[in-house]
């Protein structure tokens, strides 16, 4: 099959004299995202070639320590769930689940009802 169609996903990252993340933006015209302010990013890369895992973590150096671990719960229950879609194993996937609920309450982020 031929390649129809290339887009981009682009990443501005601003820096201090230090090389540490000040504040980042990020633009994806295809998902109507143009120059949306961050405070932090994971990104995942996978070499097929090497079967590992070439990653990006950034932060501004102002984003609050609750903010991160909501961050971080929010990103490990995406995880979960494209784990699921991807593979279709429910059994890792609500042993990743368990965990996520594990993670949310002992750092207390869990939302009384």
């Amino acid at each position: 099959m031929a390649i129809q169609k290339t887009t981009s996903i682009n990443i501005q990252v601003s820096l201090d004299e230090n090389n540490v993340p000040e504040k980042m933006n990020w633009t994806a015209p295809d998902g109507g995202i143009e120059n949306e302010e961050t405070q932090a990013i994971l990104l995942a890369f996978w070499d097929a070639q090497k079967k590992e895992t070439l990653k990006m973590d950034l932060w501004v150096k102002e984003m609050p320590v609750d903010q991160m671990q909501q961050f971080f719960h929010q990103t490990l229950v995406a995880m979960s769930q494209t784990f699921y879609k991807a593979t279709q194993d429910e059994k890792m996937t609500a042993t990743m689940q368990d965990f996520c609920d594990y993670f949310a309450e002992k750092l207390n982020l869990k939302k009384e009802d």
